[in-house]
């Protein structure tokens, strides 16, 4: 497994999920990321290494660095993460290898991938948009339910539903363009009517609340001061007033990740 170095696109706590698995069972894990990552729940995700530096989660520690820094980070037994959007790392011959060099898409873009413009002998897709077979080597289930983190070999995810886990209300989404600006941290205790936090439009001049539909627990927020679109997911709110679940990655990105484990091994035994 040593020689085998697993490109994750993307930082997002589904994809951390995966990452933390993948790091603590051996494999020498890298995540690409966005210049301006847009994660929600910023604390279980290795996306915010891009904005602090470091992030470390249950743990393992995500450190923001340059292509040729990829070996000594991993040498000190941290994941690497790198401001590569397009994946042009791996044109890189001297970081990877194509015979040695697996990709995990974990962006959740919900639609089809771009071609990688390499061959890579495994490359795993998470959820809708990706069918094994034709765009990806396997896929990954991650809706909710009897086949979450199944792996697939042919065929594809559940079709995206359009709607989150449980109760809708709990996903906060922006009422208009702007910035946001908080008024609550992650894990912080919210009441039912209180404001999380406004979006600042200049352009418009206006601005608008974001009330808690319920009390509950903040689990998660984009990061203040992002400029934020029409109807985008700004915020989650969880009716368990638990705080662990806010640095803890959760039940689902731990399925999802040992779905990914399971894909990486069975392709290992074949290559035996």
């Amino acid at each position: 497994m040593q020689n085998k170095l697993i490109i994750i696109r993307g930082g997002g706590d589904l994809a951390s999920g995966v990452a933390l698995r993948l790091h603590r069972s051996g494999f020498q894990v890298v995540i690409l990321e966005l210049s301006k990552p847009l994660a929600v729940r910023r604390t279980v995700s290795f996306a915010e290494a891009i904005y602090e530096g470091t992030q470390i989660i249950e743990g393992v520690t995500a450190r923001l660095i340059s292509a040729d820094q990829i070996m000594a980070t991993l040498e000190m037994d941290e994941i690497p993460v790198l401001i590569d959007p397009s994946a042009h790392i791996l044109h890189n011959q001297f970081v990877t290898s194509p015979q040695s060099t697996f990709v995990i898409d974990a962006r959740l873009l919900k639609t089809a991938p771009e071609p990688l413009g390499v061959n890579i002998p495994l490359y795993i897709g998470l959820g809708p948009g990706f069918i094994a077979e034709e765009n990806c080597s396997a896929v990954i289930e991650t809706q909710r339910g009897h086949t979450l983190g199944r792996v697939y070999w042919s065929g594809s995810a559940q079709i995206d539903s359009g709607e989150p886990d449980g109760d809708r209300r709990r996903v906060l989404r922006a009422q208009h363009a702007g910035i946001l600006v908080a008024h609550v941290n992650i894990g912080d205790h919210i009441e039912e009517g209180q404001s999380i936090a406004e979006i600042q439009s200049e352009i418009e001049n206006r601005k608008s609340e974001i009330i808690s539909p319920f009390k509950g627990i903040l689990r998660g927020l984009i990061r203040p001061g992002t400029e934020v679109t029409h109807g985008m997911k700004i915020g989650d709110i969880d009716r368990r007033s638990d705080p662990a679940m806010c640095t803890l990655v959760s039940d689902k990105a731990l399925a999802v990740g040992g779905g990914v484990l399971e894909a990486l091994l069975t392709f290992l035994k074949k290559e035996e």
